[in-house]
């Protein structure tokens, strides 16, 4: 406190520690020589602006280790306070995976975050670094790119704290085909024939997205009505049950028909392993709710193959413009596959086709973290006309029959919709895996 004039001017607190990016308010009070408090400009200045800032009102944002002095002046009188600035060993710093495997020429995103003592996120500049570059790279950003076979640890540091993570990098895998469609073969049409064709010139899986066999999927639908089309791809097929396969009790044509391609019986669900994609088939004709035997199957099974792409199939759209509409039933299967970064999902029941923006469980497009789903349910049978549009809905159409051809790499996937002869739409794209 100085005097001066018959003013008197103090500041509170007279001395402060604080730890670096913690804030304070420090007060000033000017008196005149009665005692009496007067209101006057004050004056806030700090002689170390490394160590801590100070604005025209005293706030003071402690910036790094170190001391210094806080100088207020007013009225001609002056007064300081002191302030020392020490580093919170509270603090922690994170990366985000844990660890990667990352294919050559491929990427994964890194993130750090560090936070306070009380959990407070705090912005700081990072610096990122790889132990061998010669085998992957990380940028500015933390985005991690693989250069050739090996491993490499990722390190992140800022404000004196380091974090790490492992990286694997492998050769980028040869590439496979996943193609198919739902609602297919039916004896009174021929262009379940006219969509076998197109699986005759496409190597690769084949798939079913249900309702397979019109009109109800009995031994004899499937052996009149489907074998003599799609059945020339039988070998080479994994198949999904429809609502039309359950006409027949417990679904005895389907399961009969495909044997142990299409699991068992009384689930009707499984999963595969067909290059670097881990594909899950679902059935959604059965109970799909939250605790149900084949929603807790299907977590278990995601946290037991937390591979990089995830596609899964079933009959039941959680999303469409056709007249079935968008099911709620099959949320919680989409809500365990969000939570385990899947990719894509591939339905049918409404007869027509249709691709999505990647999306949340309750349809919010989700660029970052969204499952796209298409609806190829184009296989053969009599498509249908269009209801009511959905969100996120980016391309359809219900005038052409064709197959859903998917070209699935290490990284990513290419989409086409591949239309019977004499027809000309289509659809094609790449989407990258999370």
């Amino acid at each position: 406190m100085i005097t001066d004039s018959g003013y008197v001017l103090t500041v509170s607190p007279a001395a402060a520690n604080l730890f670096v990016d913690d804030s304070m308010r420090f007060t000033a009070r000017l008196m005149d020589g009665n005692g009496a408090e007067v209101k006057a400009p004050s004056s806030w200045t700090i002689d170390n602006a490394q160590v801590a800032s100070v604005d025209t009102l005293g706030m003071v944002h402690a910036l790094a280790p170190g001391s210094a002095t806080i100088h207020i002046s007013g009225r001609g009188a002056s007064a300081t306070a002191s302030l020392v600035v020490a580093v919170d060993s509270g603090r922690t710093l994170t990366i985000a995976p844990s660890g990667a495997d990352v294919y050559v020429s491929s990427t994964e995103q890194f993130r750090a975050t560090l936070k306070d003592r009380n959990g407070r996120t705090l912005s700081a500049p990072l610096a990122w670094e790889s132990s061998n570059t010669a085998v992957a790279t990380v940028n500015a950003g933390g985005l991690v790119t693989g250069v050739t076979a090996g491993t490499a640890t990722i390190q992140v540091a800022t404000r004196g704290l380091v974090a790490a993570a492992p990286v694997t990098v492998s050769p980028m895998p040869a590439s496979v085909v996943l193609v198919g469609a739902g609602d297919i073969a039916s004896c009174s049409s021929t262009a379940d024939e006219a969509t076998a064709n197109l699986l005759d010139g496409i190597p690769g899986t084949v798939f079913t997205a249900g309702d397979n066999a019109y009109e109800n999927g009995a031994a004899a639908d499937y052996a009149n009505c489907y074998n003599p089309s799609w059945g020339r791809h039988k070998a080479r097929t994994h198949p999904a049950p429809g609502n039309h396969e359950y006409s027949t009790a417990g679904a005895a044509g389907y399961f009969g028909y495909f044997g142990a391609a299409a699991g068992d019986p009384d689930k009707g669900y499984y999963s595969y392993t067909l290059g670097a994609w881990h594909i899950i088939v679902l059935n959604s004709n059965l109970a799909t709710n939250a605790g149900s035997p084949q929603e807790t199957w299907l977590r278990a099974d995601l946290a037991a193959r937390p591979v990089k792409c995830t596609l899964a199939i079933w009959h039941h759209p959680r999303f469409s413009s056709g007249p079935h509409g968008s099911s709620t039933a099959v949320q919680p299967l989409w809500d365990d596959l969000y939570a385990a970064n899947a990719d894509v999902v591939i339905v049918g029941h409404d007869h027509l086709y249709e691709r999505f923006a990647p999306q949340t469980p309750t349809g919010q497009a989700d660029a970052a973290r969204g499952i796209r789903e298409f609806v190829a349910g184009t296989g053969g049978a009599g498509l249908y006309a269009f209801a009511t549009p959905a969100p996120n809905s980016q391309v359809k159409n219900n005038t052409t029959h064709g197959v859903l051809k998917l070209t699935l790499y290490g990284d990513r996937y290419d989409w086409k919709f591949v239309p019977v002869a004499g027809s000309s739409f289509t659809d094609s794209g790449t989407g990258r895996c999370h």
